[in-house]
């Protein structure tokens, strides 16, 4: 079990379903707050964005990394415009001045990227701060897993992302069965972070039993950027929200019992025990005697052994359905 700003992910609850902004705010403000806004109104638990430094993050100049980088004062007005409008703000930290700087705003828990997976030095620091840590697996091994579930304190709130790290990942290598492997192995909650095309998967992973499920968001896929083309639009991120919740409800509690909609079904469906002709009182019933009609009467179908062989009370009708109360007392069940 996990809690998050009071809200507990386990396998009794409901699925928290995280929107992946990352970078596609293309460093914008601006963009960042209708992402919010989309995230928003899509039904999302949390919005995810991505903080780092480039110069920390690669050993190249990249011109790109740059324009997406945000400041600590643009990654504090997100933090508070998701504070004032209601839904939980995650980040990814790509360095350890980053964590710095999401402790410093409260941040409630910590997202850990796949690429930093073998990023001890970042983890340790993460760890640091006693804080839910919410670590994706792409491009790992149960090795690996299981040699940084040791590295971090054996005290540390951890969750598991199973990931397949390809933009977009190809339905052969996603390997969905895995959380059968991974909650086995470390007993841990289990999420899927999405990088496939379409809906299908996360309607898949929430079949499956995956508790968390994160996917990328975009206001476009056509704008400009590393991860919009592997990310869904606002309209397609609600339906997919909708759509895991319609799941959840549609797995029920695994009791196999009459619903209560199938109430008048199973009236007009089910099969009671009439009479195939008048019979007189005193009249001993045998097979012959018997018919099994729909709608349901006071007698099932499945109970006609019950009553062969009994004596009727009184004459009954030709069509009319047979009753316990039909027989002579002694021969009731």
């Amino acid at each position: 079990m996990l809690t998050i700003n009071n809200k507990i992910i386990s396998d009794n609850h409901s699925v928290f379903i995280i929107a992946e902004a990352g970078v596609n705010h293309n460093g914008s403000l601006k963009n960042a707050r209708l992402l919010v806004d989309a995230a928003l109104d899509a039904g999302a638990d949390a919005i995810k964005f991505q903080l780092f430094n480039t110069c920390k993050l690669a050993a190249n100049n990249n011109t790109l990394l740059k324009r997406l980088e945000f400041s600590k004062e643009q990654i504090t007005a997100i933090k508070k415009y998701c504070d004032h409008e209601g839904i939980l703000f995650l980040c990814t930290p790509f360095d350890e001045e980053s964590a710095f700087t999401l402790e410093s705003i409260n941040v409630e828990a910590f997202k850990v990227g796949s690429g930093d997976l073998t990023n001890y030095p970042l983890l340790d620091c993460v760890a640091s701060f006693q804080k839910p840590i919410i670590l994706s697996t792409g491009m790992s091994s149960l090795r690996d897993i299981e040699a940084v579930l040791n590295f971090l304190p054996r005290t540390a709130q951890v969750a598991l992302l199973h990931c397949t790290s390809a933009y977009p990942a190809p339905y052969t290598e996603l390997n969905l069965n895995v959380i059968h492997t991974l909650k086995a192995a470390f007993g841990k909650i289990v999420g899927y972070s999405d990088h496939s095309q379409g809906l299908a998967v996360p309607f898949a992973a929430a079949t499956l039993g995956y508790k968390i499920i994160e996917k990328h968001i975009t206001l476009d896929k056509n704008l400009p950027g590393p991860d919009h083309m592997a990310s869904i639009e606002p309209a397609e991120f609600k339906d997919m929200v909708c759509g895991i919740r319609s799941i959840e409800k549609a797995l029920g509690n695994s009791i196999k019992q009459v619903t209560p909609s199938e109430q008048k079904t199973k009236k007009a469906a089910r099969r009671g025990i009439y009479l195939r002709s008048d019979l007189p009182a005193n009249h001993k019933l045998t097979a012959e005697d018997l018919l099994f009609l729909r709608p349901l009467s006071a007698i099932e179908a499945c109970h006609y052994q019950s009553v062969t062989g009994k004596t009727l009370a009184r004459p009954k009708t030709k069509g009319t359905s047979l009753e316990w109360q039909d027989l002579l007392p002694d021969d009731c069940a």
